[in-house]
């Protein structure tokens, strides 16, 4: 006797969209049930790998298409892991399973109706696309474990299901679609043919049309072919099918190996770092195969984590199993999987570099915060990770201009001996920074280190090719005779007079307190009045930028304030002071000096909090008496370090515990292009 079940109001109307489709693409209905048969298939061979348990266990698996053009009926079958009578209500009626509500956000901002390709795939309904062309669904299945009965569920696309005891013998699932009046072409077995061909010639069961004694499909996974014998079409249809990421692939890598080991891989770069939600590869890792019989979903230890982007297949023929676990054993086998698949995978984006550097720039734009972190975590894979860094410049001042390392040791000026780069927020702020001020001057080039993953470099990449990296903000810079120094001699100012900057320098002391390691004189300042200088020299001197990036606590370094004698603003501040001007005029001054500097290096804390000093200076500078001005009332967010530690405080022994998801920055109008 038949149970009746409501489906849910969001199914009703997926149902009703489908129902009522006028897709052309009506065809993908059965790509995706092979889909479904094809992983019911691989679900039971890795059961049956530490289960002998199962209902006919010496059954062959394969799929099984049968035509009835008279009774206008499609059935498609499997010999694969079935359902019971609580996984069939699972899997077919609830919405967790089916996506729909997905599918209809989707339906809603796609009125046209889009592809179907595109949409049905993505959203997990696979198995109600069906009824695009099907009056009524019967759905007969039978589980591998041998106590449970077989069951039968059936839909007209109504807002009812039924479920009632079945008599199958076999175990699996069996799908009769009874076709609509107008859908007949589904019955003919050459139609059905063309369809396998395109859309699943590479699954690795045998189907069966019809009567046919030999399957219609090729069976060999996409994997194990001929990388010359392989369509790029091919290999779009299935990195398509593996991700549901219509968009394509940027590039694929196609490997088969023999010696030491024999295995099969086949990779793919996405077009794009930020993830398809409703990709069915919701995890990170590769599927791993053994003697094609899939065993893991999801690998991560074929690839280190910053080449996690990658998406893909391994079939390993060595690849030993654990009988006793439902896993893959920690063997010699995996560490030299991982090893040559590595390898192969940097030694392919290196050949892109060099070859077609493009097509690499793309894919280094939307993942190159993944090789970054590399570069920082794993110290062994420094040698082919360098040459897959770009970065900005100030060679052309052009922000859609990405420059490798090595373009920038060919450039390098004359006398110069290391590598010179400039921290900042993105790149406009950067190219406004105070400390490129006698790079310019000299035509030197600097790197743009502005991406937020970029302050964890100095960490890992210490030098390049023997030529120390050092920030622009190094409190010890001094450029010597590195460059073109002719113009700085001919176009620098009057400076103070000795005593006159010692005042100066006095009064800044006295009014900055403990938030500046000292005040003195700069030797590479051009145009700008003062910057803020670094008087530490280690790779952690960024760790402030990473713990805010975290959202951890942090407290600003403690710079020192480097002011310059030649600027006019500093003549302006030292006659104040020598003619005893308002002392809240004089301290405001030098608190906006101080706070502009520490904006300019991109770690001010709250920028808007200037606004107060600024609208009283600018009062001050049209005619207002300055003596008459709240100045004091103007308090200052930056406070002087204490003593106290912040136990969320990330320290850099702790960089190689923490979990760094690329970040999007905001967009300042670059992109990555060839130089």
């Amino acid at each position: 006797m038949s149970e009746q079940y409501v489906f849910q109001a969001e199914t009703q109307e997926l149902l009703n969209i489908l129902i009522h489709s006028l897709y052309t693409e009506k065809e993908i209905f059965l790509r995706e049930l092979i889909s479904n048969a094809s992983d019911a298939l691989n679900r039971l061979q890795f059961q049956m790998l530490t289960d002998d348990n199962v209902r006919d266990a010496g059954a062959d698996l394969e799929i099984h298409i049968e035509l009835d053009e008279e009774q206008k009926t499609l059935k498609i079958s499997d010999t694969g892991i079935g359902m019971n009578r609580e996984e069939i209500i699972d899997g077919l009626g609830t919405i967790a399973k089916s996506g729909a509500k997905a599918f209809l956000q989707a339906m809603k901002e796609k009125p046209d109706g889009g592809s179907a390709a595109d949409i049905i795939g993505q959203f997990g309904v696979g198995f109600y696309s069906a009824f695009m062309v099907a009056k009524q669904v019967d759905v007969v299945s039978r589980s591998y474990r041998p106590e449970d009965e077989a069951v039968k569920w059936s839909a007209t696309g109504g807002t009812n299901y039924t479920l009632e005891t079945a008599e199958k013998d076999v175990r699996g699932t069996e799908i009769t679609i009874h076709l609509k009046d107008d859908e007949e072409e589904f019955t003919r077995a050459f139609r059905i043919k063309d369809i396998v061909r395109r859309h699943s010639d590479y699954v690795a069961f045998p189907i069966f049309v019809g009567d046919d004694e030999e399957p219609t499909n090729k069976q060999q996974a996409i994997w194990r072919r001929n990388p010359s014998e392989v369509e790029d079409e091919e290999y779009d249809s299935f990195y398509k099918m593996l991700t549901m990421d219509f968009a394509g692939a940027n590039h694929h890598i196609h490997m088969r190996a023999d010696v030491p080991m024999q295995f099969y891989a086949l990779l793919f770069v996405p077009s794009g770092a930020q993830p398809n939600m409703f990709s069915p590869r919701s995890e990170v890792g590769l599927k791993l195969y053994a003697r094609k019989v899939l065993i893991e979903e999801y690998n991560r230890d074929l690839l280190p984590e910053y080449l996690g982007f990658v998406q893909g297949v391994v079939d390993s023929e060595d690849l030993p199993l654990s009988v006793s676990r439902e896993s893959i054993q920690a063997t010699r086998v995996m560490a030299s999987l991982k090893k040559s698949i590595t390898r192969r995978v940097l030694s392919e984006l290196k050949r892109m570099v060099k070859n077609d550097r493009d097509s690499y720039l793309q894919i280094f734009g939307e993942f190159g915060a993944y090789l970054k972190q590399g570069l920082v975590m794993e110290s062994e894979d420094r040698g082919d990770l360098e040459p897959l860094m770009f970065f900005q410049t100030t060679h052309d001042e052009d922000p859609n201009s990405y420059h490798s390392l090595e373009d920038y040791v060919e450039r390098m000026s004359e006398n110069q001996d290391e590598i010179y780069y400039v921290v900042a927020d993105d790149y406009n702020s950067g190219a406004r920074s105070p400390h490129l001020d006698a790079f310019r001057q000299r035509g030197i080039e600097v790197l743009y280190f502005t991406h937020p993953v970029d302050a964890m470099l100095p960490m890992g990449m210490i030098d390049f090719r023997g030529h120390k990296l050092v920030s622009v903000d190094s409190g010890d810079l001094d450029l010597g005779n590195v460059g073109d120094a002719t113009e700085a001699e001919e176009t620098a100012r009057e400076a103070l007079e000795v005593d006159s900057f010692a005042s100066l320098t006095a009064r800044v002391k006295t009014t900055l307190g403990g938030r500046v390691s000292d005040v003195r004189e700069s030797k590479a300042l051009v145009d700008s009045p003062a910057r803020l200088v670094s008087e530490d020299e280690s790779g952690s001197r960024y760790m402030f930028r990473i713990n805010r990036l975290l959202d951890k606590d942090y407290e600003l370094p403690v710079k020192a304030l480097e002011l310059n004698p030649r600027h006019p603003l500093m003549h302006n501040l030292s006659a104040m002071i020598a003619d005893g001007g308002e002392d809240g005029l004089i301290d405001a001054v030098v608190e906006q000096v101080f706070e502009t500097a520490l904006l300019q290096d991109g770690i001010h804390p709250d920028p808007s909090s200037m606004a107060d000093r600024l609208t009283l200076l600018m009062q001050a500078a049209t005619g207002s008496a300055s003596g008459e001005l709240d100045f004091a009332d103007v308090r200052t967010v930056i406070s002087e370090p204490t003593a106290d530690d912040h136990e969320d405080l990330i320290k850099l022994d702790d960089i190689e515990d923490v979990d760094f998801e690329p970040v999007e920055q905001e967009d300042d109008g670059s992109a990555p292009e060839k130089e």
